[in-house]
């Protein structure tokens, strides 16, 4: 059985997860799947300084206190970016990389130079769009009750950790086991940057017939690509 970390994307917390870590967990694998700083039920602590790298921190951190080894270390979305950093500064536990229709830009890239983003309302401290663009829009691939429920939780994302370029040390220059899966109905991010991210990893390629949000759509069927 795996030791699965799971890494949610922007507007996100760990409860994006909640449909799909007991998928993992019934059939016996042991799941991690944290809030980030400042996002979700941890909303109170957003401030300034809060980046992509500071979340990978966490994770790596995570990785180490609770002594976690093989780990399959799972990003979506925005969280792909925080997956590729995390497994860099804790490479010795990592087993395997999964990126769920997530983004992994190279090093100096920018959220904004891949993902057309439209209506945000932005802070000092946080981006996001805004209540009617999320339920227009993001979250319209739901089905209406689960779009209530997503909409009741999102939250604006750290301001810096969506802005700033990303910083990578070596992380493309490393040889990983990987899996990149694209959902077909997603818009963002574009396919072309799924598979090259898939190219660089030499990874396996799975597909699914859903929208941005597999682990809330189509729950067992990603978890059966997590877990293969």
């Amino acid at each position: 059985m795996a030791t699965i970390v799971l890494v949610h994307g922007a507007y996100q917390g760990g409860w994006i997860w909640t449909r799909m870590a007991p998928i993992l967990r019934a059939a016996g694998h042991t799941v991690f799947a944290p809030s980030l700083d400042g996002c979700a039920e941890r909303k109170p602590a957003l401030r300034s300084g809060i980046t992509t790298e500071t979340h990978a921190a966490e994770i790596a951190g995570l990785l180490f206190y609770e002594d976690l080894h093989d780990v399959v270390l799972v990003g979506t979305s925005s969280g792909g970016m925080v997956t590729c950093r995390a497994a860099e500064l804790a490479r010795d536990r990592i087993g395997r990389i999964v990126l769920a229709d997530a983004l992994a830009l190279l090093p100096g890239e920018r959220i904004g130079e891949i993902v057309n983003r439209t209506a945000r309302v932005t802070t000092d401290l946080a981006t996001g769009p805004s209540p009617e663009d999320a339920r227009h829009r993001m979250f319209a691939s739901l089905d209406p009750a689960t779009l209530e429920w997503a909409l009741a939780r999102y939250t604006p994302h750290p301001i810096a950790a969506m802005e700033e370029p990303v910083k990578l040390d070596g992380f493309w220059d490393q040889t990983w086991t990987a899996t990149v899966i694209w959902c077909k109905r997603s818009q963002n991010p574009p396919v072309a940057h799924q598979r090259r991210a898939a190219d660089r990893l030499t990874a396996r390629w799975f597909e699914l017939d859903t929208g941005h949000y597999p682990m809330l759509t189509e729950p067992d069927a990603l978890a059966r690509l997590i877990s293969a």
